[in-house]
């Protein structure tokens, strides 16, 4: 204990040397020793790497080193989360990468296939004091003994396992499992299935495979970023602390609903609503709507314009040509309608051009090309013009397109219209979650025609220019730099070296933000890799919008079939991966449950038994001894009081997982909840709806009034206790309860 007490003490000297160098830097290049370009950009660089390792020591101050491994030719190496060298000359480390190939046996090696071990050390440490010691002997030829052999080698799995939650997950680096190290430094570079039912560790081992690929593929993945996927803002502030105690702080934790810039989507739909505006045949109806606002005046009544010189027509085979032209371009609508916009102003010049310069005796038009030219800037030029094409073929942005969409659905059956249709007095209610892949559906429809955003931003560098050119006009002769040829001495003035356009280079405003930061602000950003958390439960259009952040296919998809609750989830992997990748991926199984003791676990499969015969859950690693208990309650509101003092840890959270429509009934047994708020994991005490649930884990969960759940929410909502589970009822039960 003692020598290992004084390499933590030597490791966490080191950490401060670094925290403080660090530190030292990031103030210092906060003031620039010059003013050029170059300078700028080395103190923005030093900036980012040294703010960025600052970041990553003070996230894993807690427990930094948590193993050793001892090597039968005499070496050893501790391991920890992130690595650390003895100083900044010498290459060994002092600490090892628990995701480096040398830190891999810890996770794999046992004594049937010990890789080269003599023996697997782990340190629990509270704060930067060693407090226990595990030792697991993997060559059994080997007679010495430490004092601190763990037998079974699962005391320290057992520990993480049986200690009380805080409402925030905590890290699995230390009691990684072989199966889940398989998968989390799994070689595939396209989509990952990862499938597995409650307990199994799906999350942890997809926010470890994040934080492996961020260190396998560092260069990439930093200017790219990750993106992770989650249920709901619950739960992602419920994963927050996992990868930056890796030392991971560069990935963007969004859910679907957050991934369309601009648009905070507090609305809410009905099941039926989400349900329609998930599914596939959206797509097209969408697409049908943005054709069906490419319109045409009405055959034998066209659109009359005003001009100087006469009326203009533009009448229905004029538009017809256009928009066929405009069409033919297979623009998105936005970026097509300058086409069709060119093709009405030609077709209105020509009729402007026979009308004024027309010979009456059939000769040549008297108008020559330059004449021709004026009549078409006029033409152009015209507001009235520009009405009837705005008429025509409209500016969209997605937003107006939606909300006039919702008003009036179209390219559906009677019955879904009326389940997603909302009248245009509620133009200003907020968008829903449902409403955000359909927003960037008609963002894809419709295009961005950046063409003014161009042009401003190229007057607003004419202008630098401009401004620098009058810099360098004033610094002529005024300052001379001497360069040596080998002829001989030449000095040349600074104008003659730097041009304007160089000069409005350097003053150009840069973007320091992170390729996270950028990401979450650019709708079109492609992701180096992207992580789906309960995976199953998404819609097809939220997968389109997902798809369209990866070209490249590079995701990991986690998730339980079984656990599938959202009507508009798609459920199996095929169907929600034919579409995109056909049969181009790997699936793989999480089999054992790590959270839900055997006793809990018998209880959940009986009831997804009723809905799937012969279903044979997870196995779990440990059993408490403890019985869940089914009570019925005369008085639910006291009933529920009464189990929440009963279930209640002394150490821990407990869950109350109710019907969204009884929260204001079960409120009144649990102390501090604010019904409709968003729910806040480290209180002692939680209440929840089973899909709010997904995902989560807690030491106890009392389970009220399950006969309202469907199948899968009650599933969900039995198996997120660690410890002990209770369930009250005032009304029916499901028969696998009763």
């Amino acid at each position: 204990m003692q020598k290992e007490q004084e390499f933590i003490d030597t490791l966490y000297a080191r950490v401060d040397e670094l925290r403080g160098e660090a530190a030292d830097s990031v103030r210092d290049a906060i003031t620039p020793v010059g003013t050029g370009q170059q300078a700028r950009l080395e103190r923005d660089l030093l900036v980012v790497e040294r703010s960025g390792l600052l970041a990553a020591l003070n996230a894993v101050e807690g427990s930094l080193a948590f193993g050793r491994i001892d090597l039968k030719d005499g070496t050893a190496h501790h391991i920890g989360r992130i690595g650390i060298r003895r100083d900044d000359t010498e290459h060994t480390p002092i600490l090892i990468d628990w995701r480096a190939p040398v830190a891999r046996p810890f996770y794999l090696a046992t004594g049937h296939t010990p890789m080269g071990l003599r023996r697997r050390r782990h340190l629990t440490l509270d704060g930067r004091t060693v407090t226990e010691l595990h030792d697991e002997i993997l060559d059994l030829e080997d007679a010495e003994r430490t004092g601190y052999e763990d037998p079974s080698g699962d005391a320290v799995l057992l520990a993480a396992l049986n200690s009380a939650r805080t409402g925030r997950m905590g890290d699995i680096v230390q009691t990684i499992q072989a199966e889940q190290d398989n998968i989390i430094r799994h070689a595939h570079q396209g989509v990952l299935v990862v499938e597995g039912g409650p307990g199994t560790g799906k999350t942890a081992v997809a926010l470890h495979r994040a934080a492996y690929l961020l260190y396998e593929h560092r260069e990439l993945l930093a200017k790219r970023a990750v993106l992770i996927v989650g249920p709901n803002p619950a739960f992602l502030k419920y994963i927050s602390e996992v990868l930056p105690a890796l030392g991971e702080t560069g990935v963007l934790l969004s859910t679907v609903a957050e991934l369309f810039p601009g648009v905070h989507a507090t609305g809410t739909d009905s099941p039926r609503a989400a349900a329609v505006k998930g599914a596939a045949a959206m797509a097209g109806a969408l697409a049908a709507a943005v054709a069906d606002r490419q319109e045409l005046p009405m055959p034998g009544a066209p659109i009359v314009v005003p001009h100087d010189d006469g009326d203009l027509v533009l009448d229905w085979e004029i538009a017809y040509e256009a928009r066929q032209a405009a069409r033919d371009t297979k623009l998105p609508h936005n970026l097509a309608r300058p086409h069709f916009a060119f093709r009405v102003i030609d077709a209105l010049t020509a009729q402007l051009t026979e009308r004024i310069g027309a010979d009456p005796y059939g000769g040549p038009n008297f108008l020559g090309p330059d004449d021709i030219a004026q009549l078409g800037k006029a033409v152009a030029a015209s507001p009235d013009v520009h009405a009837a094409i705005e008429e025509l073929w409209p500016q969209l942005t997605p937003q107006r397109f939606l909300a006039d969409y919702l008003a009036e659905p179209t390219h559906l059956t009677d019955d879904d219209a009326a389940a997603i249709r909302r009248a245009p007095a509620d133009g200003d209610r907020p968008w829903t979650p449902a409403d955000v892949p359909l927003l960037d559906e008609a963002a894809e429809l419709l295009g961005h025609d950046d063409s003014a955003e161009r042009a401003a931003a190229e007057a607003a560098r004419q202008e630098r220019i401009a401004y620098a050119q009058g810099v360098l006009d004033l610094s002529k002769g005024s300052e001379t730099y001497e360069f040596e040829d080998e002829d001989e001495s030449e000095v040349l003035a600074a104008h003659d070296i730097v041009d304007a356009d160089r000069v409005a280079d350097w003053y150009e405003e840069e973007d320091h933000r992170s390729a996270a930061e950028r990401a979450a602000a650019d709708r079109t950003w492609a992701f180096g890799h992207i992580i789906v958390d309960e995976a199953q439960e998404l819609s097809p259009m939220a997968w389109r919008l997902l798809m369209r952040r990866s070209p490249t296919r590079s995701m990991t998809l986690v998730g339980d079939p079984a656990q599938t609750s959202e009507e508009a989830g798609v459920g199996a992997w095929s169907e929600i991966l034919a579409p995109y990748v056909e049969d181009r991926y790997e699936h793989t199984r999480l089999g054992v449950n790590y959270r839900t003791p055997s006793e809990i676990m018998e209880l959940a499969a009986r009831v997804l038994r009723a809905e799937i015969p012969g279903y044979e859950p997870p196995a779990s690693v440990r059993s408490t001894g403890v019985a869940p208990w089914v009570r019925q309650a005369d008085d639910l509101g006291a009933a529920v009081a009464q189990a929440v003092v009963e279930l209640a840890p002394e150490e821990g959270r407990l869950a109350v997982i109710a019907p969204r429509s009884l929260h204001e009934v079960v409120a009144r047994g649990v102390d501090g909840v604010v019904v409709g708020a968003e729910p806040d994991l480290t209180r002692d005490v939680v209440l929840l709806d089973p899909r709010q649930a997904k995902g989560l884990e807690f030491d106890s969960v009392l389970v009220v009034e399950p006969g309202l759940f469907g199948v899968s929410d009650l599933y969900v909502a039995l198996t997120r206790a660690t410890q002990r589970l209770g369930v009250l009822h005032a009304g029916e039960v499901p028969a696998a309860l009763a």
